[in-house]
C-alpha cells in the first residue's frame, strides 16, 4: 500500500530500525549538518530532531541515505523494475488480435487512474497564514556549511505552470532565505521552472510558485526524476495511486493535500538577487551569482508540522542514494533507445553529471562511439562530462575491472573523442564559460582490425575449463 504522507513513512523507518529519534537539543545552523555528514558516511539511519535550539518544530533528515530506504520509499525490491513497467505505457505497440486489444485497454485504463486527484480538504490547511503573519522565522531552515550565503531550504518541490500551455512542473531547486517573506529561486537555465519564468518575463508577468515541503517518498522522489511529463503523474505510476491535491489559498496552483508545509506566492519579472554561495554536491562551494526573487503571500501548514532537510557536499551523500535509484529506474529505457547497452554506472564521486560508464554489446567498428553520441543526445545525459565505453564482458560496477578495461584496451589518440561547444552542467566550476564547455569519450573496448589496430589484439589469459572444475571440486573443503 502506498504511503499516505510523510509521516507514514517516518512511522515505518522508525519500525524496522531505520530511523532514529534525536532528543538532544541540536543547533540548525551547521550543527545538524555535521551530524547528518557522519551518519549519512556511516550508512546510519534517518534522524528525527525533536529538540531544535530556537524552535519547536522538528527537523527530519536522511530519510534516503541508504539503497534499503530508498527501496522501501518506492516500494519496490529492484528498481528496474519501475523503469520496465513504464516503457510498457510509453512502448508504442499496434495491438494485433481481440486479447492484444483488451491488454491494451487496460494499460489505458491503469494510465487512467494515476492522474492526481482534486480534494477540497486537506491537512496541509490546518493553519493558514496571509500577509505579514506568513513569516519563514518559525521553520528551522538549516544554514549547511560556514561559507554559505545563509539559511537554505534544501528539499523543496517547487511548483509552477507554463504561462501559455498551463503545464505543470515539479522540481528541486534550492532556496537561499533573505528575509522572512523572501527567498531565492535557484533555477538553473536548462530547468522546466527556469524555462517557465523566462515565458513569464516575456509576457511581463509575474509567475505564481507553490513550494512543497514533505510529502510522501514517491512524491519528493518525483521532484528529483528527469521527467518529460508531469511529475505528479509519476508520483501516481510509483504509488499506483493518484496524488491528492488540494488548490491553493492565494495563487492558482495545487498542491499535494498530504504535506506538512506550503509555501505561496510569486516571482516577478526581471528581478534578480544574489544568491549562494551554497556547499553543493560538487563538494565545493557553488558560486554567488544572481537569480530570480521568490515572494512568499501565504504559508499553509499542519497544526505540528515536521520541517524535512536534506544536505549536500562531498559524497556520499544522501542525494548520493537518489541518484543511483534513479540510475536503476531509467536504465531500462536508455536500452530501450540503445539495445546495445547492456549496464551503466554513474559514480557517486561523479556526482552523476561528471562520469558514465556504459558497457555494451559491441557489434561493429566504431560502436563505442555510437553510443557515446547517442547518450549525450538523451535529455538530462547532456551533462554528463566524460562517457567510458566497455565491453560486455566488464562489470561497470567493479571500478577495478573498468580501470583495467581503460588500461589495456585504449590508445589515447585513437580512442579519446573531444566534443567542444556543449551544454555544461551549471553546478559545474571547471568550464571555461558558464553553462558551456566541453566533452570527453573513451573507447576501452576490445578493438577490431576495421578501427585501425596496429596488430592482431592479443588473447587474453584464462584457465581451462577442466581445471577450474578440478580445483572447484578437489579445494572445496578449504573454501576455494
Amino acid at each position: 500500500m502506498p504511503y499516505e504522507d510523510l509521516r507514514e513513512f517516518i512511522n515505518v523507518l522508525e519500525d524496522k530500525g531505520m530511523l532514529r529519534r534525536v532528543k538532544t537539543q541540536v543547533s540548525a545552523e551547521l550543527e545538524i549538518t555535521e551530524i547528518l555528514d557522519r551518519v549519512v558516511k556511516a550508512n546510519g539511519p534517518a534522524l528525527l530532531f525533536e529538540n531544535v535550539k530556537g524552535y519547536d518544530i522538528p527537523i527530519v533528515a536522511n530519510l534516503f541515505g541508504s539503497m534499503e530506504r530508498m527501496k522501501l520509499a518506492l516500494e519496490v525490491e529492484r528498481f528496474e523494475s519501475i523503469g520496465e513497467k513504464l516503457l510498457e505505457f510509453l512502448k508504442p505497440e499496434i495491438p494485433r488480435g481481440i486479447t492484444a486489444k483488451v491488454k491494451a485497454i487496460g494499460k489505458i485504463k491503469e494510465i487512467l487512474s494515476y492522474p492526481p486527484k482534486l480534494v477540497k480538504h486537506a491537512p496541509c490547511k490546518e493553519v493558514v497564514l496571509e500577509g505579514e503573519k506568513a513569516s519563514l522565522k518559525k521553520f528551522p531552515i538549516l544554514k549547511c556549511w560556514p561559507k554559505d550565503g545563509g539559511k537554505f531550504i534544501t528539499l523543496p518541490l517547487v511548483i509552477t505552470k507554463d504561462p501559455e500551455t498551463k503545464e505543470r512542473n515539479m522540481g528541486m531547486y534550492r532556496m537561499h532565505v533573505y528575509d522572512e517573506r523572501t527567498t531565492g529561486m535557484h533555477w538553473h537555465v536548462h530547468k522546466d521552472g527556469a524555462k517557465h519564468y523566462r515565458k513569464a518575463e516575456e509576457l511581463g508577468e509575474e509567475l505564481e510558485v507553490a513550494v512543497v515541503l514533505g510529502s510522501d517518498p514517491a512524491t519528493i522522489f518525483s521532484a528529483t526524476a528527469p521527467l518529460p511529463f508531469d511529475e505528479l503523474l509519476f508520483s501516481g505510476f510509483l504509488r499506483k495511486k493518484p496524488v491528492k491535491l488540494v488548490k491553493c489559498e492565494t495563487v492558482d496552483l495545487e498542491v499535494p493535500a498530504n504535506a506538512e508545509i506550503v509555501l505561496e506566492g510569486y516571482v516577478k519579472p526581471k528581478e534578480r538577487r544574489i544568491e549562494g554561495p551554497f556547499g553543493d554536491h560538487t563538494g565545493f562551494y557553488s558560486k554567488a551569482d544572481c537569480y530570480p526573487v521568490f515572494h512568499i503571500a501565504c504559508i499553509t501548514h499542519r497544526e505540528k508540522p515536521i520541517y524535512p532537510a536534506t544536505i549536500v557536499g562531498k559524497p556520499p551523500m544522501e542525494d548520493s542514494y537518489i541518484g543511483k535509484a534513479i540510475e536503476r529506474i531509467f536504465l531500462p529505457l536508455i536500452k530501450f533507445n540503445l539495445p546495445e547497452v547492456i549496464d551503466i554506472n554513474l559514480p557517486i564521486e561523479g556526482v552523476f553529471h561528471n562520469l558514465a560508464i556504459v558497457s555494451i554489446d559491441k557489434q561493429y567498428p566504431g560502436h563505442a562511439k555510437k553510443v557515446m553520441f547517442a547518450l549525450w543526445g538523451m535529455g538530462q545525459m547532456m551533462f554528463t562530462k566524460t562517457i567510458i565505453v566497455v565491453d560486455k564482458d566488464v562489470d561497470v560496477h567493479n571500478l577495478s575491472e573498468v580501470i583495467w578495461a581503460v588500461s589495456n584496451r585504449f590508445d589515447p589518440k585513437r580512442d579519446v573523442v573531444i566534443v567542444e561547444g556543449t551544454p555544461a552542467d551549471a553546478l559545474d566550476h571547471t568550464t571555461p564559460l558558464p553553462h558551456y564547455g566541453s566533452k570527453m569519450g573513451i573507447d576501452a573496448t576490445v578493438k577490431w582490425k576495421e578501427e585501425g589496430i596496429a596488430e592482431e589484439w592479443p588473447e587474453e589469459i584464462e584457465m581451462s575449463k577442466e581445471i577450474k572444475e578440478l580445483v572447484s571440486k578437489k579445494w572445496k573443503s578449504y573454501g576455494i
